[in-house]
């Protein structure tokens, strides 16, 4: 048998002998006609302060005799409430020993008010219902919250969701400190006396789900403030930020104005920062948020020196089915510039997909055909490099036929296999793009020289767009019999 054993054992010893003193006396003035109601040792009673001194209460229960509270049950109450009392005042007080070697009832106020939060505990039990408290402190498991004197534990599984969302890193006091003086609703799902265990839970007590949540944190929410949450979560493509418990996005291109492959290269789990509110859709419940929106804008800088037909150097970052991104390798220029190659300015002939010609790496000499300022959008070609004199791009047209504006959180722009290809055009629809587009060159010269040979069809006109540039048709070699001529056909863009 252990110590706390061996002091348990001699504890009801002490009670058993002092409630069959009681019983005796209660039994001889039974016989003799008198009834008394003895105070018993753990009864709760209603009692009249009778006398407040230095040191001491002594307080009438009603049993001919008055107890008191002295010692270590006089010094448990708090300063405040020992100031309250008055002489008359009728208070709860736990009968401690019906009588103690001096004959004294030794009662406790503090003993009879946490009881009393006892009896509360197995009512709330019971009943199911809640009651609001405030969070006074934690441990590395939950949270520490207070009925009344006696203290409940909100472990960290039965906090609420709203709160829990909140929750970020890696110690208690990163994750439970500022929430310390907080009020908190909880309801009691467990009660143990004997081994002093009150356990409370916030999401019983809570009907908010994820989406009333956030549906809350929207109405609050407008676009364009700045807030400060907590990053929750890193993707692929962004990360994931919690403001007052709902999570909002913020989109790998929001991160940063220079160019990033993954979220983990400037933010990490748990990071507190600030975000701008950029975006707000009600219906889909998404709040879009920018980091890069609250710093400086290097475009205008980086920009400066360059100019429409210059030509740069570029190394190949990203293929697509609609072209290839390049960045510019620029000395006198800080931070990542990257252009897009449409799929029609990489090469004079047509190709299914720029993986034909080029793979990431290239570095390559290009020549700048578009500077868009409000979209920050540099259009870049290799086709052109040879021409000084090159032809606007219609950059509207080109960038309207593919979605290359900045991504979602749903979605990827993802190469496209080539047999999703658009399937050439007909000869009939090529010939009327020649003539449009010979229309929109004032200069352009158009020579077609017609040679037809016996049983062979007519020869293919022959569009030349540079001004002053020739086309000839020579015979050739191997080919001229009995009248019989071959076109030869050359064009220059």
């Amino acid at each position: 048998m252990n110590q706390n054993d061996v002091i348990k054992t001699m504890g009801e010893e002490e009670e058993n002998q002092e409630q069959a003193s009681t019983n005796k006396m209660e039994a001889l003035l039974a016989e003799e006609g008198i009834n008394i109601d003895f105070p018993k040792r753990g009864e709760i009673r209603k009692g009249t302060i009778a006398s407040i001194s230095e040191g001491q209460i002594l307080v009438s229960v009603g049993a001919k005799s008055e107890g008191i509270l002295a010692g270590k049950e006089f010094d448990a109450i708090d300063d405040e409430t020992r100031k309250s009392f008055q002489e008359g005042e009728e208070i709860t007080v736990y009968v401690v020993t019906p009588e103690d070697s001096n004959g004294n009832l030794i009662l406790s106020f503090t003993r009879a008010l946490e009881e009393e939060n006892w009896q509360t505990a197995e009512e709330l039990l019971e009943s199911e219902d809640s009651f609001t408290s405030k969070i006074e402190g934690y441990n590395k498991g939950g949270l520490l919250v207070p009925l009344g004197t006696i203290r409940g534990f909100v472990p960290a599984s039965q906090i609420g969701l709203g709160r829990r969302l909140t929750i970020t890193g890696n110690s208690p006091d990163e994750r439970y400190s500022e929430m310390v003086g907080e009020e908190i609703d909880v309801c009691v799902i467990e009660v143990d006396r004997d081994r002093r265990r009150l356990i409370l839970s916030e999401r019983a007590a809570s009907s908010e789900t994820r989406d009333t949540i956030k549906e809350r944190v929207i109405e609050d929410l407008e676009e364009g403030e700045v807030r400060t949450g907590r990053v929750t979560s890193l993707a692929d493509f962004g990360a994931f930020v919690n403001i007052n418990g709902a999570d909002g996005l913020v989109h790998l291109s929001e991160l940063s104005w220079e160019h990033i492959n993954h979220p983990s290269e400037v933010l990490e789990v748990g990071q507190e920062i600030k975000v701008k509110v950029i975006s707000i859709d009600p219906d889909r419940k998404r709040i879009g948020l920018s980091i890069r929106r609250l710093q400086d804008d290097p475009w205008d800088e980086q920009i400066a020196e360059l100019t429409e037909g210059q030509l740069v150097e570029g190394k190949i970052t990203r293929l697509t089915n609609f072209g290839a991104f390049a960045r510019l390798l620029l000395d006198d220029v800080e931070g990542d510039l990257e252009g897009l190659i449409h799929i029609s300015e990489i090469s004079e002939q047509r190709i299914e997909h720029p993986k034909e010609l080029l793979k990431e790496g290239d570095v390559l000499t290009l020549r700048i055909i578009k500077i868009e300022e409000d979209t920050h959008r540099i259009g870049l070609s290799m086709r052109r490099v040879d021409s000084p004199a090159y032809t606007d791009l219609d950059w509207k047209t080109l960038t309207d036929e593919f979605d290359i504006d900045q991504l979602t959180e749903e979605e990827e722009v993802e190469e496209a296999p080539a047999e999703e290809t658009p399937a050439e055009e007909p000869e009939a629809e090529a010939e009327d793009e020649a003539e449009a587009e010979v229309e929109e060159t004032p200069e352009a010269e158009v020579e077609v020289e017609e040679t037809q040979a016996e049983d062979e069809p007519e020869a293919e006109a022959v569009v030349e767009e540079t001004p002053e540039a020739e086309v000839d048709s020579e015979p050739a070699d191997d080919a001229v019999e009995d009248g019989d001529t071959e076109a030869e056909e050359t064009s220059k863009d």
